[in-house]
């Protein structure tokens, strides 16, 4: 395994933690932001492209705002030299027998250097969010921010970045 490979991996788990200590109402979301470049990339699926730190700490907060009472625990990742790989679960609640409701979710992120990633990009089928929504009757907790009606949806990497596209390490 290579340096560069062994500390994204070891980023990517202060980065769950991070993101634990969120599901379990310790830290605000705004925090996951920390980890990323000043010029970093976040590209959400309903959302879309969200680029630099300013931008991505704001829309970690607004996006999230409401949705308090989501989950979304790790499943498995895998690292390969910059790039890393990642299954979770979004869980937004349970039916009338107790079973959740939860929708599986993929994410890519590229890691740069010094404890931070340039670029995140995450996937879920979103109609099947939205079935699973419905189904629940879900209401937002509080305030909401809805996502724009029509997200920026390039899912280049930051320009800088661009190279570590083409290599494992």
């Amino acid at each position: 395994m290579s340096d560069v490979e062994k500390e994204a991996r070891q980023t990517y788990r202060r980065y769950t933690e991070t993101r634990d200590r969120i599901d379990a109402g310790e830290l605000g979301w705004e925090v996951l932001a920390d980890f990323f470049t000043d010029d970093a990339v976040f590209i959400d699926p309903a959302w879309g492209r969200v680029e630099g730190l300013d931008n991505i700490r704001r829309f970690m907060g607004e996006s999230m705002t409401g949705l308090e009472d989501w989950k979304f625990p790790e499943i498995w990742t895998v690292a390969e030299g910059h790039r890393i790989v990642t299954m979770w679960e979004q869980r937004i609640g349970a039916r009338a027998d107790g079973t959740k409701f939860t929708q599986p979710g993929l994410s890519i992120l590229y890691y740069a250097e010094n404890g931070k990633f340039c670029y995140e990009l995450d996937m879920l089928n979103m109609t099947h969010v939205m079935e699973d929504l419905r189904a629940l009757e879900w209401r937002p907790q509080g305030a909401f921010h809805a996502p724009p009606k029509t997200p920026n949806r390039d899912w280049a990497l930051p320009k800088a970045w661009q190279h570590l596209a083409g290599t494992a390490a």
